[in-house]
């Protein structure tokens, strides 16, 4: 009996294997659509079921019939094109349907949950429907509109002080680097919080920052059409930009900046790699990492110019916060997103390492440094034998540090998978331009070389 189950889950997981990737070759690139936008309506509706956040059921309920609605059309767009002889497979990748079913779904799925939750909080309870990192960003603006000490919250002897009244504790840390508060000032107006509320920003920045990185991005159109869907419609964009937001224009920020490495421009990769590292210290990763794909314009290596772009944007904003308030820094950016200051935080995600810490409670100080050393002992001696030479190479090896962290960290959030998931995707995507550029190499030195013969023989 149990031979024969066996045999019947491996028929039905092989058939399951082979209808996936029928869809996705034979169908073309709505084909893939379609699997995409599916598995996002499933991810709607177990988040709409398990979610514990009102806020994620909210998105996940209005994002669930967009969802299918794309995935149907795809699928019969991409049928309809097999079955009309396979026309150009070219021609579709960024076919009106596909541009206009992404349309559909960055308004279905993304900017109308994103109102919706919006005016939910409005018209509610602040605390239903927006995540704590919104309301303590804008707290974090007004802050540094009116010049206060961004980081006044500190803990000494297990007691928390300078805490925000009325406020849960946890609401009155700001664990994000300075540069993160300006996206808190629109709050400073006092207006209606459909236009002040911090997701507004968040969301015009990561589309901005995003389309001018696409347009500037050297790779295949249909690996392009992929990371844009992750970055905008797919739950990896939509459910955190309608939520909470912040961790949507850090990603955007650095995909700018490895494809500006990609086209060869360390100086200014290195600028947007300090904006974005004086935001939030998961974008420090990335950055250390880029720093060996760093080339000039003639392919040799330049870290040093890509350093002194980073230092040079994110040391004037973070060292004198550091310096001044040392104390309440530390304990803001570093023990309290590590849940080592004492302050039960909400970012607290059944991950192994939130487990861990909560069946063991003495491993709550050891488990972030154990998984330090070994994890970075690890990194260097990967860094050190096969070091990461291209921006691709520099996004899959920062999304399996990232994937590594979060799962073993004290205190995080399930949606800091998106890191990862998006850095595997531009690693992917920046590949395929970096092998059409190798291969199109010897074809420049011949031409050179034949230039060179033929201007000899004249």
């Amino acid at each position: 009996m149990i031979a024969w189950a066996t045999r019947l889950t491996q028929r039905v997981t092989a058939r399951g294997r082979v209808g996936v990737r029928t869809v996705m070759t034979a169908w073309g690139p709505e084909g893939g659509d379609a699997v995409l936008y599916g598995l996002a309506a499933l991810f709607a509706v177990l988040t709409g079921l398990l979610a514990g956040l009102p806020g994620y059921r909210v998105w996940a309920w209005l994002a669930l019939g967009p969802y299918a609605a794309g995935a149907l059309v795809s699928a019969y767009v991409g049928r309809r094109r097999t079955r009309a002889g396979g026309a150009d497979r070219r021609a579709s990748e960024w076919g009106p349907a596909r541009v206009w079913v992404l349309l559909f779904l960055l308004v279905g799925a993304t900017l109308a949950p994103l109102s919706a939750e919006v005016a939910l909080r409005n018209d509610g309870p602040a605390s239903s429907h927006v995540q704590p990192e919104v309301v303590v960003i804008a707290q974090a603006g007004e802050r540094l509109f009116h010049g206060k000490d961004l980081y006044a919250t500190t803990v000494r002897d297990g007691h928390v002080h300078a805490a925000v009244r009325g406020e849960p504790t946890y609401e009155s840390f700001f664990p994000y680097l300075p540069l993160m508060a300006v996206f808190g000032l629109p709050n400073v107006g006092k207006g209606p919080v459909r236009v002040t509320d911090t997701r507004v920003l968040f969301s015009i920045v990561t589309l901005v920052v995003v389309g001018a990185a696409l347009v500037l991005l050297r790779a295949p159109k249909e690996r392009k059409m992929r990371a844009l869907q992750f970055l905008t419609v797919l739950p990896t964009a939509a459910l955190p930009l309608a939520t909470g937001g912040d961790d949507m224009p850090i990603v955007a920020f650095l995909l700018l900046a490895m494809v500006l490495a990609q086209r060869r421009r360390p100086g200014w990769s290195g600028v947007v790699l300090g904006v974005v590292s004086a935001m939030k210290f998961t974008a420090w990763p990335l950055a250390g990492l880029a720093l060996f794909s760093a080339r000039d314009r003639d392919g040799h290596r330049a870290p040093g110019r890509m350093l002194l772009g980073i230092v040079a944007v994110a040391g004037p904003v973070v060292a004198p916060f550091a310096a001044s308030e040392a104390r309440a820094f530390f304990d803001n950016v570093i023990l309290f997103p590590l849940g080592l200051s004492g302050v039960a935080s909400p970012a607290a995600s059944n991950l192994p390492g939130h487990v861990l810490v909560t069946e063991l409670p003495w491993l709550h100080t050891a488990l972030p440094v154990v998984v330090a050393i070994v994890g970075g002992t690890l990194v260097v001696r990967r860094l050190w034998r096969r070091p990461p030479t291209t921006p691709a190479e520099v996004a899959t090896l920062a999304g399996w540090v990232m994937l590594v962290a979060i799962v073993f960290a004290p205190a995080t959030r399930v949606g800091y998978l998106l890191y990862p998931a998006d850095f595997f995707v531009w690693g992917w995507m920046l590949s395929a331009s970096e092998r059409a550029a190798a291969d199109a190499a010897p074809q420049t030195v011949r031409l050179a070389e034949g230039a060179q013969v033929a201007s000899g023989i004249s």
